[in-house]
């Protein structure tokens, strides 16, 4: 186990006996045929699902999958019984629930979970999944360091587990039809592409309201985990919208939107690690309780490519996408010799450079439709072929935002070598690409190895 106090078999029973485990007593019904041969869901079997992390998205994700025929919640897991206990209310006749997420692991009947707990909990959460041969579908982002990713990347190879990141603007039609126009190379040698994601939050952000203690049914303590203890707020609990300003637990809002965002340039040009980050920005306007960047601007550099992305949490100018009021706008652009492609979640449009694109027509129609990001999970959790969100592909999507954190708390650009997959000729920036975890949790660096996948 990762942190430095596994909970063993004799502390489970232990806490069993005395009740610590809401609802372990109460008769569990589990849907036949729940598992086929090896203890893996067949094509026409029911896949056991439990939820860690009961809050917005993980209610949404849960809804997708639970509203299939062949889906049974058998768990649900939150440190605050509220949320938990709503949750588990839906599936009152199939799920036990849990405070410790290490309880519900240890269930031998249950196939796959999905983690949709705040991004400081994302890696350790996703690690012992795996380790406990769970298959994972793990909201973004997918982690808060470089080498967190890695590690989790590895130990879903380590382990052989089915593995999605919840990214699901990737299931969208419009982001096929960009990537086949992209690949069809009709706007011609690509230089630049640019990516952005800007809101206006105002000079008073999201206000200041007074540190306070938290619910009594929220174990605080438990739900800061790894990070950095303070004080509870209620902002930084509310929803991930405020989240994201406080970096100890989400990083920000570059790693809350350009997961979604960058995700579009690195599927349709198969984009690798970047070999140079640079990045800058800061909290200039915004003076709230918060202390995330409100404008962050990042370069990264790829063999023969520049990406760039832009964030603004004070002003929502949206270029091609909008103006004027305030909304949240976001963009990627691919700027080629014979014409720029511009896109969002919706909607996409080409522009010829003078008269160098001879044939606009969009090519014919190659990638297939997706039958939802949870559904597609749900098939490769049977099938057992990765989702198109795995690890191994968004390791380095959230890779490349973690070197964007680093270098803009550096104040300087970052090398990466893709082929040993490390920081080249900065000893400071290696060390700080490794989180520093709070007592009694550790690091499992025994996964920071990319041929992790060979070794046991």
């Amino acid at each position: 186990m990762p942190e430095s106090k596994p909970l063993t078999r004799r502390g489970f029973l232990k806490r069993t006996a005395a009740g610590g485990m809401a609802g372990l007593a109460a008769p569990l019904f589990v849907p036949a045929p729940a598992l086929g041969a090896n203890g893996k869901p067949g094509a026409n079997e029911c896949i056991q699902i439990g939820l860690i992390g009961a809050g917005g998205m993980g209610q949404a994700n849960l809804d997708n999958c639970a509203g299939q025929g062949d889906v049974a919640v058998t768990g649900v897991c939150d440190v605050w019984k509220e949320r938990r206990d709503a949750v588990a209310a839906k599936h009152k006749d199939s799920a036990r629930t849990y405070h410790d997420y290490r309880e519900l692991l240890q269930r031998k009947d249950i196939d796959a979970v999905i983690i949709a707990t705040p991004p400081h909990w994302h890696a350790l959460q996703a690690i012992e999944a795996c380790e406990a041969g769970k298959d994972v579908y793990l909201q973004k982002p997918m982690t808060l360091y470089l080498d967190e990713a890695l590690a989790v990347r590895n130990a879903a190879r380590r382990h052989g587990r089915i593995f999605q990141i919840g990214t699901q603007i990737h299931a969208e039609e419009n982001y096929r039809r960009v990537v086949e126009y992209v690949r069809s190379g009709k706007l011609g040698k690509l230089g630049t592409v640019r990516t952005f994601n800007v809101m206006n939050q105002g000079p008073d952000g999201l206000g200041r309201p007074a540190d306070s203690s938290p619910p009594a049914d929220l174990d605080w303590d438990f739900w800061v985990g790894p990070a950095p203890l303070r004080p509870f707020n209620q902002l930084i609990v509310k929803e991930a919208y405020t989240n994201c300003s406080f970096m100890d637990y989400s990083g920000g809002w570059t790693p809350g939107m350009a997961p979604h965002i960058i995700d579009l340039p690195y599927w349709a040009l198969e984009l690798d690690f970047p070999l140079v980050t640079s990045c800058s920005g800061g909290r200039y306007v915004i003076d709230d309780l918060g202390d995330a960047p409100d404008v962050q601007e990042a370069v990264w550099q790829f063999p023969k490519l520049l990406m760039t992305w832009s964030m603004s949490m004070v002003n929502s100018f949206g270029f091609d996408f909008g103006r004027g009021s305030l909304t949240r706008r976001l963009g990627i652009y691919f700027h080629g010799v014979d014409a720029t492609l511009f896109a969002d979640y919706e909607k996409r449009e080409v522009i010829p450079e003078g008269d160098r694109l001879k044939d606009p027509a969009p090519p014919e129609k190659s990638i297939p439709a997706s039958p939802g990001h949870e559904r597609e999970w749900l098939d490769a959790v049977k099938s057992r072929k990765q989702p198109s969100c795995n690890a191994d592909y968004h390791s380095k999507i959230s890779a490349a935002i973690s070197l964007a954190n680093l270098a803009c708390r550096l104040g300087r650009s970052i090398r990466f070598d893709p082929t040993s997959e490390k920081i080249v000729g900065d000893p400071e920036a290696a060390k700080l690409a490794r989180p520093s975890y709070r007592d009694p949790w550790r690091f499992p660096e025994k996964y920071l190895d990319k041929d992790a996948a060979a070794r046991g």
